[in-house]
């Protein structure tokens, strides 16, 4: 039976889709091409319609959920929710950055670029909501703030401890907050 370009975009979409949160839960080599197939709710054998390889549905996943991102036009909201504890305990859901970036580092150039690109994009984004008087410090602090972000995550994720996990990211927030009231001045 023939399918339709509509749903073979769908189809594409929802593998994407599922893949991203499977990956993001369980890291790529936990992850096989069977179970991502089988969340999409698609045979096995239709993945080869899709993509070459698992290097090129991770290559791809990275591209498609680090797009998907939802950032905002305001530092603060953004801020808030992204160090939030609702936000560090979704895992599938989350931040692809903190949960794939350290395992990113070992997986194809393709897989990279598109980390490459996301961090690109991520950075661009967030220097156009700081505050600061001089496109140099606005750069600087949207560096400085995401990498804050980003790294309190995985050190809250980390911990068995919640009380120091949501000490980490109220830390943090408090921390981002001093330092861009102090570049605003």
């Amino acid at each position: 039976m023939k399918v339709s370009r509509e749903q073979v975009g769908e189809n594409r979409r929802r593998i994407l889709d599922e893949a991203g949160r499977l990956f993001r839960a369980r890291g790529f080599e936990a992850v096989t091409v069977a179970e991502v197939m089988k969340a999409a709710g698609l045979t096995h054998g239709a993945f080869y319609g899709h993509f070459q390889s698992k290097d090129d549905l991770i290559a791809q996943t990275l591209g498609h959920v680090l797009s998907q991102a939802q950032v905002g036009d305001e530092l603060r909201p953004f801020v808030d929710f992204y160090l939030s504890p609702h936000h560090c305990g979704d895992l599938a859901g989350g931040c692809p950055t903190a949960a794939l970036g350290a395992d990113t580092i070992r997986q194809s150039p393709r897989a990279r670029q598109a980390m490459t690109e996301g961090l690109r994009q991520h950075l661009q984004h967030m220097t156009r909501m700081e505050s600061a008087p001089d496109e140099a410090t606005r750069r600087r602090q949207a560096i400085g703030a995401w990498s804050a972000m980003v790294g309190a995550v995985i050190l809250a994720r980390l911990s068995d401890d919640p009380a120091l996990s949501e000490e980490v990211l109220a830390q943090t927030r408090a921390w981002i907050d001093e330092s861009t009231s102090a570049s605003a001045d």
